[in-house]
């Protein structure tokens, strides 16, 4: 059975409020970011520190990283039309895939130039950072963790990819942050090493960052089912209806954010067609209700066979 016009008013709806929620959010990112790259870029400078520079830079690179979450919210959060009858979900994933590679390329870059320092030879010529890049560090640490747990509050609460991605940036930024200031400390103690260090260390938390996040949006843009546990409560849920005499298959697949069901349940084979009918909307509005992150399910009845 297919969904209704109500149903789809509700989709519509929660569709309206995830748009509004997460653009939402991620305008406060990029304020935060702009405010906090700018600041951590004038006390690299100011300071001398390289590694506050190119957290300066991992930070500048969450300001991108939010615009595209904006964008592949927009996207994902559009109607069904004829040429996308299951929806625009995975544009989301798409928007995760493009800030885990944006992560990737900025991760990297910072560390190829830690690596030349290191390696340079040259240590004495390293600058040594001023206390004002270790207030920074500070600065941008709390800041960060602070954007970090809000934005996945907003995450977890919508099961959004894109916004859980943004979030593990400014976890991955607070990381950063921890190893610029171990960094700077460690120059100011007269280990100027210990800046390119700093930013060694930060290039591998970004990397290790950049690959989660891509995983996890490769594996929601693929078919695969949900776990055993949900599938189980979801044949537990069809059979807990009078009338439902067996669950003879069950078929999820997620969908970006969403989750497609494809059930078949027995009933008594003498019954009138009206009365399977109105045991297959039970089924399906209460499976609809009991797990909200179903978008569509399709009920068939078979007859029922000892």
């Amino acid at each position: 059975m297919e969904t209704t016009n109500n149903e789809t008013l509700s989709t519509t709806s929660k569709t309206d409020s995830f748009e509004k929620v997460a653009t939402k959010v991620t305008t406060v990112s990029i304020i935060g970011n702009l405010i906090l790259s700018a600041f951590k870029l004038l006390a690299g400078i100011i300071a001398n520190s390289g590694a506050m520079i190119s957290d300066a830079v991992h930070s500048a690179s969450d300001v991108f990283s939010s615009i595209v979450v904006i964008i592949g919210v927009k996207f994902s959060s559009k109607a069904s039309d004829k040429e996308h009858p299951y929806g625009h979900e995975r544009f989301e994933c798409v928007a995760a895939i493009i800030l885990a590679v944006v992560l990737l390329i900025t991760g990297l870059a910072i560390g190829v130039k830690a690596v030349r320092n290191i390696f340079g030879g040259n240590y004495e010529s390293l600058a040594i950072p001023g206390v004002l890049a270790l207030i920074a560090a500070i600065v941008s640490i709390i800041a960060k963790e602070a954007m970090y747990r809000y934005t996945k509050i907003y995450a977890k609460k919508l099961d959004s990819s894109a916004l859980m991605a943004d979030a593990w940036h400014h976890r991955s930024d607070a990381l950063s942050s921890i190893g610029a200031l171990i960094g700077i400390a460690g120059a100011r103690m007269g280990y100027p090493i210990f800046d390119p260090i700093a930013s060694l260390v930060i290039c591998v938390f970004i990397v290790k960052a950049a690959v989660d996040i891509f995983m996890d949006a490769i594996n929601k843009m693929v078919d695969h089912s949900c776990d055993e546990n949900t599938e189980n409560a979801m044949r537990d849920c069809a059979k807990s209806h009078d009338g439902v005499m067996s669950v003879d298959f069950l078929h999820t697949r997620v969908f970006g954010n969403k989750i497609y069901v494809d059930i078949e349940i027995s009933a008594d084979g003498s019954r009138p067609l009206n009365e399977t009918h109105a045991i297959a909307e039970k089924v399906h509005d209460s499976i609809e209700a009991n797990f909200p992150k179903v978008k569509h399910i399709m009920v068939h009845v078979n007859p029922y066979n000892e």
